[in-house]
């Protein structure tokens, strides 16, 4: 079912330039602090094509996407940028420790894939989207004509793709570093004709669910249209426009991690701890903890709770609370969502009690205008108890499973329901389109 192709991809020349240098984070992690470091890393850092300062004269002729352009062209024309020689696909590996101290490896490979609309079901989302930042991606698309990040796709084996890739990663990686978080990247450019051939037939009989980057790929989706109108072709061509550059990753890799995404909620217009309590005893059960729990407890207490079921903790200054065992009104509340999505915590959290305890809309949480997302669980308290939040709600992650089961039904969670650790590198290939 999945459709996947070599490509001839777009890479930095490492006798030019440092790879650690000219490699970024997402675009969409990439923090101001983070912009001006990598503006001061390199003068080719990737950066500049990806999220490029803005000006105060900005205007329809020289804009942050017109420069992304100018910077692309530039750098092909000087060699920093060169496109490999032969169609290749590319094994990634990631090495790293997570946030609790234990290390993993997570394995996968670089390819193109076929941009198919949802209604044809090899793809699946599991997050919803927002309209703005697509409109980011898709002027970036046109200026650039290259996609410079990859998407995060799943599907699932036993290991048979990673076994054919194995051998082809035992020698000497054509990319090996290390990022800002002690991440080691390494890719190895594999063109051997019948190891691509034996893991496209492979392929063919997988189903794909975006892990990271549904932004980026509805926008591919929307660039194809366009570009299909334009040419006034149809569906089912080769044509460039067609694929996208995608990262694959088994579903079953024993490296692949899920950590939470914390809610914090701010300049709410009215607060009360005692009526947020006493609001929440209609969904859940509500166990008052002891308020100076740090993270590590926080995150050990979720652990524990959550193996019965949902389980969320909820800090204000000075007090901490446990909600678990939902009550029937909770039920009630989710009665318009399947029992899949009724299961998942996110989706309790924000249908129970942002939405029905604290009051706030689904455009409000959408626009995040009371609302920040914060993967690390001592940040997310201190802001709290700083003063600068109303409330913090902490989750455990969502298992991957209920991920793949949520999506394959067609169905959605809350954005930022899923933080995939760590992030696929920016800058590592590129599939220029022209």
């Amino acid at each position: 079912m999945a459709d996947i192709i070599p490509f001839r991809a777009l890479r930095y020349d490492l006798q030019r330039v440092s790879a650690a240098d000219v490699v970024t984070q997402p675009y969409d992690k990439i923090t101001p602090a983070m912009q001006e470091r990598y503006y001061a890393a390199s003068p080719h850092n990737l950066v500049r094509i990806i999220l490029g300062k803005r000006e105060p004269t900005d205007g329809s002729g020289n804009n942050v996407y017109t420069r992304a352009a100018a910077f692309a062209r530039d750098w092909r024309a000087q060699g920093i940028l060169r496109q490999d020689g032969s169609p290749s696909i590319y094994a990634y590996s990631q090495a790293f420790t997570a946030p609790g101290g234990s290390k993993f490896e997570r394995k996968g490979f670089i390819a193109l894939g076929r941009v198919e609309d949802y209604s044809a079901k090899v793809v699946f989302r599991h997050e919803q989207t927002l309209s703005k930042p697509k409109a980011d991606r898709l002027d970036l698309l046109r200026a650039t004509r290259a996609h410079y990040e990859q998407l995060f796709l799943l599907y699932e084996d036993s290991g048979e793709i990673d076994a054919v890739l194995k051998s082809q990663a035992e020698s000497a990686p054509t990319i090996d570093l290390v990022d800002e978080y002690e991440v080691t990247h390494r890719v190895w450019q594999i063109s051997d004709a019948m190891v691509i051939a034996s893991v496209q037939d492979q392929m063919r009989k997988k189903k794909l669910v975006i892990a990271d980057g549904h932004h980026r790929y509805e926008t591919a989706l929307n660039f194809r249209d366009e570009c299909r109108a334009a040419a006034g072709t149809g569906a089912h061509t080769d044509a460039p426009y067609e694929f996208v550059m995608m990262t694959f990753v088994n579903m079953n890799d024993p490296g692949l991690l899920v950590l939470p995404t914390h809610r914090v909620v701010h300049s709410l217009d009215s607060f009360s701890v005692d009526d947020f309590q006493n609001s929440s005893r209609t969904f859940y059960e509500v166990e008052e903890v002891d308020p100076a729990l740090d993270a590590a407890r926080a995150t050990a207490l979720l652990n524990e709770r959550g193996r019965a079921g949902t389980a969320l903790l909820a800090v204000t200054a000075s007090r901490v609370f446990a909600l678990h065992s939902p009550q029937a009104a909770a039920e009630k509340f989710l009665a318009g969502l399947s029992p899949r999505q009724q299961a998942v915590d996110v989706v309790q959290l924000h249908k129970c009690l942002l939405e029905g305890v604290l009051k706030l809309s689904e455009e409000s949480i959408r626009n995040q205008q009371n609302i920040s997302y914060l993967r690390d669980a001592a940040e997310a308290i201190t802001q709290v108890r700083n003063g600068k939040a109303n409330i913090t709600f902490l989750m455990n992650p969502c298992p991957v499973q209920q991920v793949r089961d949520v999506a394959f039904a067609g169905e959605v969670m809350p954005q930022k329901s899923t933080d995939f650790y760590p992030k696929l590198l920016s800058g590592l290939t590129a599939y220029a389109l022209d």
